[in-house]
């Protein structure tokens, strides 16, 4: 029988650890698989035109080679949580850390095209569980006054993963005089820069062993003394321990634990909760920010810049996505959530036009006309600011606050499969509708920017300052 009689008050809400730096730590640790998703992210950007020209195909295998991990992620974060309640969530880190290094391995010696995929696949498997295991984790063990900036820290790791790929993937082409098929270590260019990924991987494990595992999960699994320790060291002396330990097994008691089943209601399938967590992951990509982060390179390429132009402007637009998600993290315990994600869809849909009316000049001499061209360069910039100052924060801080208790790994699990899909169907599309017509393609993200306005208004609501057993 659920019991409805509420638990004391243990003060958690007011929670100041004696030692932050810790809980930092702590939090980086676990956001390591959002630096590894970043990595993988851009880094496969430097290696496009080597595959294209070590297998000699057209550009929608292409896609779907660089698209095929996406598919991996779907898995990765559908299974993620029901696994982390079964294992741990520190184990399920220890997989997707072991998985990333399997994957960069082989990704960077394949036979062929169709084992380059499978490897592709792999990894995606292991983003998919840390995009899940990350927020999760992060969201269960951070004090609730800090938990929207220690949430953020998924999104600052993907940023930094994004940049330091770019960064690798420049010292790697110079070292290979250019040329992403040149020799470096006695294999391509491009095969290095895949291949380098098992570093943050190996890292990513290492730093699974030094970190604690959620007091929730302890609880869950009857080992309330450790769990009291570690919320005595991530929530601080002022806490009322017993209170707290009772207000969480309450929560948690309250309900059986989440299955697929409990996120199905009565009409339209999913509950309304798990639906907007859904529209959140779905609008962050239909946006088309990962086109950015994917394709920047070969697009800038494709409008008459040269290749070590489209280097640099692809690592340019990594320092503005540090730049904003320093910004949003700075906010989103401020202002709350629910403000960065409209101001960033309007800042979104303002560049992503600028670019669609850039990218409608016709090329001359192969380049886009002088002030298109500029326009062009600075919109995308401006339209990667306004998502890493929102959506790129937001969505993921959402993802782990939103859900209440009982429906919590479950949900985020379904919500972050919908975003992978999301993410493969804008990839695995982007040089197909390229080539059909990049202004217009550019349009189709604008009108979803736009879209994300009313959905949040209507939908969304805000959860800045709340415990997670506030949730419902």
């Amino acid at each position: 029988m659920t019991s409805t009689a509420q638990p004391p008050a243990s003060g958690a809400r007011g929670a100041h650890p004696e030692h932050l730096g810790h809980i930092i730590f702590i939090t980086a640790a676990a956001a390591m698989g959002g630096f590894l998703f970043g990595y993988d992210s851009s880094v496969i950007n430097g290696a496009v035109e080597g595959i294209r020209g070590k297998y000699d195909v057209g550009s929608a295998t292409l896609a779907q080679v660089i698209a095929i991990a996406l598919i991996g992620c779907a898995i990765g974060a559908a299974t993620a949580g029901r696994i982390a309640d079964r294992i741990g969530r520190i184990y399920v880190m220890r997989i997707a850390a072991a998985l990333f290094t399997i994957s960069a391995v082989g990704s960077a010696l394949p036979f062929a095209l169709w084992d380059l995929a499978i490897w592709r696949v792999l990894g995606g498997i292991a983003i998919g569980m840390a995009s899940v295991i990350g927020p999760a984790y992060i969201a269960e063990v951070a004090p609730p006054a800090y938990r929207g900036r220690l949430g953020s820290f998924q999104q600052g790791a993907i940023v930094l993963g994004i940049a330091v790929s770019q960064l690798v993937n420049w010292a790697i082409l110079n070292w290979a005089d250019g040329d992403q098929r040149g020799k470096v270590l006695g294999i391509e260019a491009w095969q290095v820069m895949l291949g380098v990924m098992v570093v943050p991987a190996i890292i990513y494990g290492m730093l699974s062993f030094a970190i604690p595992e959620s007091p929730r999960f302890l609880i869950s699994v009857g080992k309330t003394g450790r769990a009291r320790a570690i919320l005595a060291d991530v929530e601080g002396k002022d806490v009322d321990l017993d209170a707290r330990v009772t207000e969480i097994e309450h929560a948690m008691h309250s309900e059986h634990k989440s299955t697929f089943k409990d996120l199905l209601g009565s009409r339209f399938g999913f509950l309304p909760i798990v639906w907007v967590g859904i529209g959140l992951s779905v609008f962050q990509q239909l946006v088309g920010i990962n086109v950015a982060f994917y394709y920047s390179a070969t697009l800038w390429q494709s409008v008459g810049i040269d290749p070590s132009e489209s280097f640099f402007y692809s690592f340019t637009t990594s320092i503005i996505n540090i730049i904003g998600t320093v910004i949003a993290m700075l906010f989103v315990d401020r202002i709350g959530r629910r403000p960065l994600a409209l101001i960033g869809s309007t800042g979104m849909a303002i560049a992503l036009a600028f670019e669609a009316w850039a990218f409608s000049a016709d090329l001359v001499d192969g380049k886009l006309p002088h002030t298109q061209g500029i326009v062009a360069l600075i919109a995308a910039h401006t339209f990667v600011l306004f998502f890493a100052l929102s959506w790129g924060v937001v969505v993921w801080v959402f993802l782990g606050e939103m859900f209440p208790n009982r429906l919590r790994a479950a949900a985020l699990g379904v919500a972050a499969s919908a975003q992978w899909i999301a993410n493969w169907a804008i990839t695995a599309s982007f040089p197909s509708l390229a080539d059909w017509n990049l202004s217009g393609t550019y349009v189709i993200y604008t009108f979803f920017a736009v879209l994300s306005i009313p959905f949040v208004l209507k939908f969304v609501k805000e959860t800045k300052g709340k415990t997670l057993e506030e949730m419902g």
